[in-house]
């Protein structure tokens, strides 16, 4: 049997492709407009290139890695047009409602988003009343992933020690932006973005303790980590 004295004190969520399923929307919406200034990827190398990282991060990797300089009001248009594909499509990820109302653990969630999105994500799949007062975004702190900065500013708004926090993530820099604020992190790979591999092996490698599909094992998790 487990000891409970393990148990996280706190679960931190990261949003997109965990909570809600925006990432095959958000990716293809932010490939097509990087198709338009001239940088020829296609969705899973975009994917592959930047899930899990703020719009800033992205443009700042796109001008010294690509050598192409958006265009003046480029990032605010992507956003708008996520948001815009949000409206239409948007869902909660599968079974999360509920096994957030199962959880017996304080919970929060801290996303590379910016606070528009995120709050918007949250309201169109009902999920904002389980969140309103706990939640957090990368334009809250100074660095977003894969550094630990976000991952502890929650920590310190939830009045709790980071090493005993689990963070629930989908991608690579999230997971690594958890290591280095000294966190459990388990991987999640239920999201529409993640059919390429189910069994998370880049999460792995890159630090998650374990891997799962389905947030109805999402107790089972808690439990073991």
């Amino acid at each position: 049997m487990t000891d409970t004295l393990s148990l996280p004190s706190l679960v931190i969520f990261d949003c997109d492709g965990v909570l809600v399923d925006s990432e095959p929307i958000s990716l293809g919406v932010l490939t097509r407009g990087l198709n338009s200034i001239g940088l020829a990827l296609d969705v899973e190398t975009v994917r592959a290139r930047y899930a899990g990282t703020s719009m800033v991060s992205i443009m700042e990797r796109v001008a010294t890695e690509d050598g192409i300089q958006p265009p003046d009001g480029f990032a605010e248009r992507v956003k708008a047009e996520t948001l815009r594909a949000f409206e239409a499509e948007l869902s909660a990820m599968a079974g999360i409602a509920q096994a957030l109302a199962e959880l017996a653990l304080p919970f929060c969630v801290a996303s590379s988003s910016d606070p528009v999105r995120l709050r918007r994500s949250l309201g169109l799949t009902g999920l904002l009343p389980l969140f309103d007062g706990r939640i957090f975004s990368s334009a809250e702190v100074a660095r977003g992933k894969p550094f630990p900065d976000l991952f502890l500013h929650a920590a310190a708004r939830m009045g709790q020690d980071p090493s005993a926090c689990l963070v629930i993530e989908d991608s690579v820099p999230g997971v690594q932006a958890a290591r280095a604020a000294g966190m459990r992190v388990a991987g999640f790979t239920g999201g529409g973005h993640w059919g390429h591999d189910r069994a998370g092996q880049d999460l792995l490698a890159a630090g998650a303790a374990r891997v799962f599909t389905a947030h109805a094992d999402l107790g089972r998790i808690i439990s073991g980590s």
